[in-house]
């Protein structure tokens, strides 16, 4: 039987005060700078669910919304929102936070990373537990995203690896608890 982990076993928080090695000729933090904490970020979150070597295999997406400037205080937080069976999804949300505690968001990032054995061969992964409502609506906005992706065309499948992977994603959950269960959605 397939090892399960939880979203919060691989929640991974990192503070970072901005300096000016970190800020562009506009008084900004360096769009670049953010980008490599962000997949910094995506590397921890995954290695903690993986348990393994793990690489980046794309940025799904990538969204600046405010900037960030000269002795802001930034926070990044990293969940896992998503398991195949060797790839994993992970969104990394960066906030500006105040003196006084309040956050406000300036980029949500989703990273794709592959888990590797010692001779970078895939490895299978960990399921995911997904317990709290918000966790379920990170699942359902996943994949309802790749179903998306594969009708259109982005992503490459037959129409039969298509009625696969939806026949995969139809509630094919094991109940935990009164508040969580478990859902296995493989893109093969």
């Amino acid at each position: 039987m397939r090892k399960m982990k939880r979203v919060e076993d691989s929640r991974t928080e990192n503070t970072y005060l901005i300096m000016n090695k970190h800020i562009n000729s506009y008084g900004r933090l360096f769009g670049g700078v953010l980008m490599q904490w962000i997949d910094e970020m995506a590397g921890i979150v995954a290695h903690r669910h993986a348990g393994t070597i793990v690489t980046t295999a794309c940025v799904d997406n990538l969204n600046f919304k405010a900037g960030a400037y000269l002795g802001n205080t930034v926070v990044l937080i990293g969940k896992m929102t998503y398991v195949g069976r060797t790839s994993m999804e992970v969104r990394i949300d960066t906030y500006v936070e105040d003196s006084d505690g309040m956050r406000k968001m300036i980029n949500r990032a989703y990273e794709v990373m592959v888990a590797l054995d010692e001779n970078d061969n895939k490895v299978e992964v960990p399921g995911l537990i997904v317990e709290t409502e918000a966790e379920k609506a990170d699942l359902r906005h996943v994949t309802a995203f790749y179903m998306q992706e594969m009708l259109t065309g982005r992503k490459s499948l037959t129409s039969s690896g298509i009625l696969a992977v939806f026949m995969s994603c139809v509630e094919i959950m094991t109940v935990t608890g009164p508040k969580s269960f478990q859902l296995h959605c493989d893109l093969k």
